[in-house]
């Protein structure tokens, strides 16, 4: 992660993702919380941030996008529910960000083999790169 406002961006992304579904439960907040520990940014940034937007950028390397669609999977998945609503934005931001399309359809479908659908980043990263080729 490059600069502070990289990683308000990151934030901004998930918050803005756990609003699809006009809600933020307490699962998904933790989770927030979570990436904003390790991403070094305070509660009461990520408190602000839910209150105000922050510009959202497009991650600029290939592992930067699928690291950040690996988070937002793990956000979708956190609260045990996926809503058609959610999937279809999942796909929508793979795409805005530039990832592959078969790699992100792939990725929808074999979440579901995993306990509590969590795909594994060995498993996400080795698909992307399966799609590069």
């Amino acid at each position: 992660m490059n600069t502070y406002q990289d990683k308000l961006s990151v934030l901004s992304e998930l918050i803005a993702f756990a609003r699809v579904d006009h809600q933020i439960k307490e699962s998904e907040y933790d989770f927030l919380l979570s990436v904003a520990n390790l991403l070094e940014i305070k509660k009461a940034s990520l408190d602000t941030l839910l209150k105000e937007k922050a510009s959202i950028k497009t991650p600029k390397t290939e592992l930067k996008k699928i690291v950040q669609f690996h988070r937002l999977l793990l956000l979708m998945n956190v609260d045990q529910e996926q809503h058609k609503k959610e999937i279809e934005q999942l796909h929508n931001i793979g795409l805005w960000m530039g990832l592959r399309p078969s790699a992100i359809g792939q990725v929808l479908e074999i979440m579901h083999k995993y306990p509590n659908k969590m795909v594994p980043p060995e498993v996400l990263i080795n698909i992307f790169k399966i799609h590069q080729n």
